[in-house]
């Protein structure tokens, strides 16, 4: 017997493999601990996240070598996320950002590929005669290239963790498996506070890696500064790509 068609009844949209998932990442393939903070860890993100591992690409790879020899492994693994129902991509490493302008060219969602992509609308925020400086995991190999690809300023003053005791040689040289996050810890804050006091016109400090906001409020303490990381980057794309909702309460309305 044919059912009737009942007027008003809603239908859902077909055509994905994977729903309620807006985000995914690009992860480099490493095997150090990912706390909470660190963009592979799930339980970071207030939303779902898709962590698609891009085989035998390590950060060693990306930070001391030249990423764009990993563009073509980037474009396919973050397809194969589109594909699966993604709607937006982005990566766990900021030296990525020299892959920005291919990926969102190749790509058909929004890509975000670094935190350094939040420096020209810091910079905004700041006062006359203040900049945005930037700790990463390796000022040796951030380049006026890397700032360039996400319309940054080429100067941007920066400091690294090449020298510290913990934070590089685990996350990069991969020399062990665990990690002190105290002596991690201290390596940032050490790269923020010699940032500051090398370039006293800093006004707000960027963290290039994405393995450092664990470490934000640390540093935010210890400098006085405003903070910006990847977590502060990807809230921000992912509230453009899934707006909140706000249901209007029933005081709110007229009886």
């Amino acid at each position: 017997m044919t059912q009737p068609v009942v007027s008003g009844s809603r239908v859902a949209r077909g055509g994905k493999a994977v729903y309620g998932v807006n985000l995914g990442v690009l992860m480099l393939d490493a095997r150090f601990p990912r706390i909470p903070g660190d963009m592979g860890n799930g339980e970071t993100w207030p939303f779902p996240v898709e962590l698609h591992i891009m085989p035998n690409v390590t950060p060693e790879h990306v930070v001391m070598g030249n990423p764009l020899d990993y563009l073509p492994v980037a474009i396919e693994s973050a397809r194969q996320m589109i594909a699966r129902g993604v709607s937006a991509i982005t990566t766990n490493c900021g030296f990525l950002a020299l892959l920005q302008p291919e990926l969102a060219a190749a790509l058909d969602v929004p890509v975000a590929t670094s935190s350094l992509m939040q420096i020209p609308s810091v910079q905004a925020t700041l006062p006359p005669g203040k900049r945005v400086g930037v700790v990463t995991v390796s000022a040796a190999t951030l380049t006026p290239a890397h700032f360039r690809a996400v319309g940054a300023p080429e100067d941007t003053p920066t400091c690294g963790t090449e020298n510290g005791r913990e934070f590089f040689r685990v996350l990069i040289k991969a020399e062990k498996d665990d990690l002190d996050i105290d002596l991690a810890e201290a390596d940032v804050v050490a790269a923020a506070r010699e940032l500051v006091a090398k370039n006293p016109d800093v006004g707000a400090i960027v963290l290039e890696c994405t393995n450092m906001p664990p470490y934000a409020a640390a540093v935010a303490a210890a400098t006085g500064l405003p903070v910006y990381d990847i977590y502060t980057l990807v809230t921000w794309f992912v509230g453009g790509i899934c707006p909140r909702v706000f249901p209007v309460p029933q005081r709110y309305l007229k009886a």
